[in-house]
């Protein structure tokens, strides 16, 4: 293993611990209870896109290593990069749910679609055992590890999430720019043979297929199509290490990679620009989960700093600063919901200062 390997695998144990730290048992639980949404994420994620590599590959005469690292990029999970305000604003929860849960069960769908590839339409010739363990080295023990660290120490996990996830995002650039700088020569060549306009496709196909199975809601939506067109290297390196050795398997990574950039940059601006304000159902549901996410944290002693209401009654105007409930979620509910039954114009005012606290705004 060379350096820029060990960097690339380095970059995807500090994404993965960073995602564990955001991510709790219930998230993954309560994604898993939807097994609508889930499966159309698995969908974009796990047959579109290597479906399509797959076609490329039969399509176009290139070179042996190069198609591998195309087929092995497309069957690898986790995007590295997910605008950081995608994870914080509203539906965060089932954002890192979607990754993490993509990422537990890539342990044995990964493998199986190594295995179904090898086995009928393009040799591999790499053991599906070798990839598990791999996969379960890169992936399952930092996400693991994380998300047990977010269990015990909630506040150690809020404080040491966004530093684990820079680590990995500086690391994965510092690579790719090794990458580039080592290996021009065969990054030239499969521009020159078209090599560059399969990944281009991939990619816009990817992306695509995450948009359109994303479901109603804008973000979920962007972030299903930034996950469907975009793959961690360092996953593809340590599973088919072998043949990643290869120039033309490096220059493979290094093209999708900036192609990933070029046409995910565009879409993510597009998307946000895009994003309106909340229907009242999105509202509602937002308040909804936010009362609920509050009673766990309070029952487990975590703090719930992002449920607060200000007060109510008949002196209150529209410039007042939020006030946090001192007795917790409960009692700031029962006053959201009339406890001192206000008028309804303080309760709708009320509701949408709320609200706006809630998703950031």
């Amino acid at each position: 293993m060379d350096l820029q390997q060990l960097i690339f695998q380095l970059s995807i144990v500090a994404m993965v611990f960073g995602l564990g730290l955001g991510t709790t048992t219930e998230d993954v639980r309560d994604l898993l209870g939807q097994p609508g949404r889930l499966s159309r994420s698995l969908l974009a994620i796990f047959v579109v896109v290597p479906v399509a590599a797959v076609i490329l590959v039969h399509a176009f005469d290139f070179p042996h290593a190069a198609e591998v690292a195309l087929l092995a990029l497309a069957i690898s999970p986790l995007p590295p990069l997910i605008p950081w305000s995608l994870m914080t604003a509203r539906g965060a929860s089932h954002r890192t749910a979607l990754l993490a849960t993509v990422a537990l069960l890539s342990i044995v769908i990964v493998p199986l679609l190594a295995w179904l590839i090898g086995r009928y339409l393009e040799p591999l010739a790499v053991p599906p055992l070798r990839i598990a363990g791999a996969i379960a080295v890169t992936v399952l023990l930092p996400l693991a590890t994380g998300m047990a660290t977010r269990a015990l120490r909630p506040a150690l996990g809020d404080r040491i999430e966004l530093p684990a996830t820079l680590v990995g995002s500086v690391a994965l650039r510092l690579a790719t720019l090794a990458l580039l700088v080592t290996g021009l020569h065969a990054i030239w060549a499969l521009i020159a043979n078209g090599m560059v306009i399969a990944i281009a496709v991939l990619v816009v196909v990817g992306l695509a297929a995450g948009h359109l199975l994303g479901g109603p809601q804008p973000d979920e939506r962007t972030v299903l199509g930034l996950a469907g067109a975009s793959r961690h290297p360092g996953v593809a390196f340590a599973a088919f290490a072998a043949t990643s050795l290869e120039v033309h398997f490096g220059a493979t990574v290094v093209l999708y990679l900036l192609l990933g950039d070029l046409f995910g940059l565009p879409y993510t601006i597009w998307r946000q620009r895009t994003r309106g304000q909340l229907t009242d159902a999105e509202a509602a549901a937002a308040i909804l989960h936010a009362r609920e996410k509050s009673v766990d944290d309070l029952r487990a002693g975590r703090s719930a700093p992002y449920y607060a209401v200000p007060p109510v009654g008949s002196k209150q105007s529209d410039d007042a600063p939020l006030q946090s409930s001192p007795n917790g979620s409960d009692a700031a509910c029962h006053s959201a919901a009339g406890g001192n039954r206000p008028d309804h114009a303080n309760r709708d005012r009320a509701m949408r200062t709320l609200l706006a606290h809630l998703v950031g705004w």
